[in-house]
């Protein structure tokens, strides 16, 4: 199953995918059984989060970090900027939500 122009073939997916369920099992663990305190929880969960977006472009998109078309970059650039949209906007809903119920 390997494509001898791309070299993408069925064990990079597959490593892909182990990577990920690692990368989801660790937080999700930690949440369960309260592991570590609540800061490094977060710390954790954020790291892990990071690595998993690096390993879906790596693995599954096939982005190649050292040598990136034009179209690639635009990509990560499309994403960088919808991440920041999405999780701005969710902190700036919670922000208000928070100084409006007056906790």
């Amino acid at each position: 199953m390997e494509h001898p122009e791309t070299g993408h073939g069925l064990r990079s997916y597959v490593i892909g995918f182990v990577l990920a369920v690692i990368l989801s099992a660790v937080p999700f663990w930690l949440v369960y059984t309260h592991a570590l305190p609540p800061q490094r929880t977060l710390l954790v969960i954020g790291i892990a989060a990071v690595l998993q977006v690096l390993v879906h472009l790596r693995f599954f998109l096939h982005i190649n970090f050292t040598t990136t078309p034009r179209e690639n970059v635009l990509a990560l650039v499309f994403t960088g900027i919808l991440l920041f949209i999405m999780v701005g906007g969710s902190f700036w809903i919670m922000f208000d939500l928070h100084s409006r119920m007056l906790l």
